[in-house]
Parts: structure tokens; C-alpha cells; sequence
């Protein structure tokens, strides 16, 4: 669907496509690129005192400020005060809110379906002496933890079970606890669903995923409304160093350029694929916001522009999921997802998903739908017993 809310420009307010393919960019100088190039340094000239402008490369760098103006334009049009930073993976950035906002003896509460790294980071959080309470991300459980907590984690759609949760609701509840409120848009991306409109405090995602879409790039990003929390983000990311390169930041701001392009058709090819799923002879407990009959969709409808390039499914056996995955064609067995190449992988393979065994995560690319849909019904024929 259309979505035309901020990026404005003399007077004018502009469609997301537009905002896309122009977010960030400089004012224009001629004989210079539209888009200026990576700036490759550790240190600038800096004569006299240190103030002002790009002094050492683990604190700002030009081909960061592009980026985090690009990516500022598309979660926060049109907010006032909004800040975005860059770090070097999702998970960066996912540890830069959660440590740099979070002490001894506070409580966090996190999604207990979310990105399957959450455990590792829950045993850190633990080790430091924070309390971490979890509850599911569907029926908005996490309400029921909330009390006493300094930060509510959520993750919506949830990864990989595609679950969906009130962000304006939980987002409300916490404030009137006193507590922050982050949420990983990863799998929406900004184009899909805008947290800090919808109440949050942050919105942290992997850059990795469909935000860039061609899978050669890790980098994630947290935006928040908040000057002073924010203040804390940046110090962590000084102190720790977790930084993106500029290589690819470049890469990242060029491949926004024609995000709107592929989420469109990502989101077009994963409704055809659920679609199809949904009506094979077998019962796959097909999973997709965008499907009418999915759990979620009542609540993704009201708050999301878009459902996502992910569909999910379960085959009865770990057997059965390894020999569909080995008959596809057009679709890469890897992990993560947003890429224009179509992928899928058994979950189950890395221990950290509450899945059974033959749980899939499909990750629709950019091929035509027709294709996928063909190839994805034939790879389930051909592994059926």
C-alpha cells in the first residue's frame, strides 16, 4: 500500500518511493556525485581546539552521516529531534540499547520468541546483575510482566514465528510504569511499520536484512526521540568501537535507494507463496501477517504498511524439511532473510528457536512470484513421502 506520511520539501510532501530513492543525500555541488563516495580515514586535520565537525573515525564519519540521515528520513519522517546511529551489525546495535540504558539490579523484559541471539544476550544481562523477565510476543504477554521493569524489549513480527503484538498498547502500558521501550523492526523495516510513531522509544534494527536487500553488507542502526538516552547509545558505541566501515555504510545508503522497488515486490511474491502454501493439501500451519486467516493479521493490519518478505511453515519431519530444502531451485538454503535471491532454511539446525524440527523460514526475493510459487509446490511434491 501507499504511504505518503513526512519527507517534505518546499511545501510539498513526498511519497516513500521518492523519500527512498533521495534519503540523505547532500545538497547539490557541481561536478561532484550525487552520491559522494566512501571516505576511507581514521583522522582528520584538526587544528586548535577539537570541536565542531569529523575529528577521528571511531567518533563520526561523512559516509555515516549520509547513511544516518537516509535511514533517520525513512523511521522518523517528518519527527522533530529524532536521532539515528549506525553500528557495524544488528546485534551492535541491539546491545548498544540494552547496555547502555540498563544497571545493576534494573529489569528488563524481552520477547521469549524472538531472534534466537537473545539468550546469549539475556545470560550477559544476568551476569550483570540485571533481572530479565520473558513472555511471548502474540496476545501482547509481555503486558503481563511489565511491572518494575526499566525497558520493554519487543520484536514484532516476531523472528522466525511471525507472531504480532499492539506496539501502541504495550508502548502505553510501559510508559505509565515509568519504563523505555524499544522495538526490533528488522523483519518490517521502516517501510512496513514506524515504532516511534507508534509510541516507542527506539527502533533498532539489523541493516543486514531487507534494508539493504543483496545480502554483502552487515550494519545496524538504532533511531530514538530521546536526546539523553541516545547520548548514552553514542558513548556506547564510542567505548566499545562498534562501528560500521565506511565501505559499507556507501553500500548501505546506495541499496536504500531501491528499497521501495523491493519491498513492494518482496511483500507481492511472499503473499503469492503463503497464499499457495496455505491451500497445499497438507495442513503447514502456514504462518504470514498478510495472509487474512494468519492470528496476526488483525493487529498487523491496523499498525504495519506492509507485511513482510517472510513466510513461515512447518513439514512433519526434520527428514522431510531437509529433502524440500534440496529439491528447491530458485530458492538458496542460508540463513538470515531480505535478500533479492530467495532463501530458506530449516531452523531447527541452530538450537536457539522454540521450532519443531521441520519448521521452515522462507525469505521471499525479488524473483517473479509465478516462479517461486511453482518451484516452492514442486520442491514440496518431490519431498513428499
Amino acid at each position: 500500500m501507499s504511504d505518503s506520511a513526512g519527507g517534505t520539501g518546499a511545501g510539498r510532501t513526498f511519497g516513500e518511493g521518492t523519500r527512498a530513492v533521495r534519503a540523505g543525500l547532500p545538497e547539490p555541488v557541481k561536478h561532484e556525485p550525487t552520491l559522494p563516495g566512501p571516505v576511507f580515514a581514521a583522522h582528520f586535520h584538526l587544528p586548535g581546539d577539537p570541536t565542531g565537525g569529523y575529528a577521528y573515525g571511531r567518533d563520526e564519519n561523512p559516509t555515516w552521516t549520509h547513511l544516518e540521515r537516509a535511514i533517520g528520513e525513512l523511521e522518523a519522517p517528518g519527527t522533530d529531534g529524532a536521532e539515528t546511529l549506525v553500528f557495524a551489525s544488528g546485534m551492535a546495535a541491539i546491545s548498544s540499547v540494552l547496555f547502555s540504558q540498563l544497571r545493576a539490579g534494573d529489569t528488563v523484559v524481552l520477547p521469549s520468541d524472538g531472534y534466537q541471539v537473545l539468550p546469549l544476550v539475556r545470560q550477559q544481562l544476568e551476569a550483570y546483575g540485571i533481572e530479565v523477565r520473558t513472555a511471548p510476543t502474540g496476545a501482547d504477554a509481555q503486558l503481563g510482566v511489565l511491572d518494575g521493569a526499566k525497558l520493554l524489549w519487543i520484536e514484532t513480527p516476531s523472528n522466525p514465528g511471525l507472531d504480532v503484538c499492539d506496539v501502541r498498547r504495550l508502548a502505553d502500558a510501559a510508559h505509565a510504569r515509568g519504563a523505555l521501550v524499544a522495538v526490533d523492526n528488522t523483519l518490517a523495516t521502516p517501510l512496513g511499520q514506524r515504532p516511534l510513531e507508534l509510541g516507542a522509544d527506539f527502533s533498532v534494527a539489523s541493516g543486514t536484512k531487507q534494508l539493504t536487500g543483496h545480502g554483502d553488507t552487515l550494519l545496524g542502526y538504532v533511531v530514538g526521540r530521546d536526546a539523553e538516552a541516545m547520548a548514552s547509545v553514542r558513548r556506547w558505541r564510542k567505548i566499545v568501537g562498534a562501528i560500521p566501515g565506511p565501505m559499507e555504510a556507501w553500500l548501505a545508503h546506495r541499496s536504500i535507494a531501491t528499497l521501495q522497488l523491493r519491498v513492494e515486490r518482496q511483500n507481492a511474491g511472499a503473499l503469492a507463496v503463503a497464499e499457495a502454501l496455505r491451500d497445499w493439501p497438507e495442513d503447514l500451519g502456514v504462518r504470514y501477517p498478510g495472509l487474512m486467516s494468519d492470528p496476526s493479521y488483525k493487529i498487523a493490519s491496523e499498525q504495519m504498511h506492509r507485511y513482510g518478505c517472510v513466510v513461515s511453515f512447518t513439514l512433519p519431519t526434520r527428514a522431510r524439511a531437509d529433502r524440500f530444502l534440496d529439491a528447491l531451485r530458485l530458492v538458496d538454503d542460508a540463513t538470515s532473510f531480505g535478500g533479492v535471491r530467495s532463501t530458506a532454511e530449516r531452523r531447527g539446525r541452530w538450537g536457539g528457536d522454540a521450532v519443531p524440527e521441520g519448521f521452515i523460514r522462507l525469505s521471499v526475493g525479488a524473483e517473479d512470484s509465478d516462479d517461486l510459487v511453482a518451484d516452492v509446490l514442486r520442491a514440496l511434491a518431490e519431498s513428499a513421502p
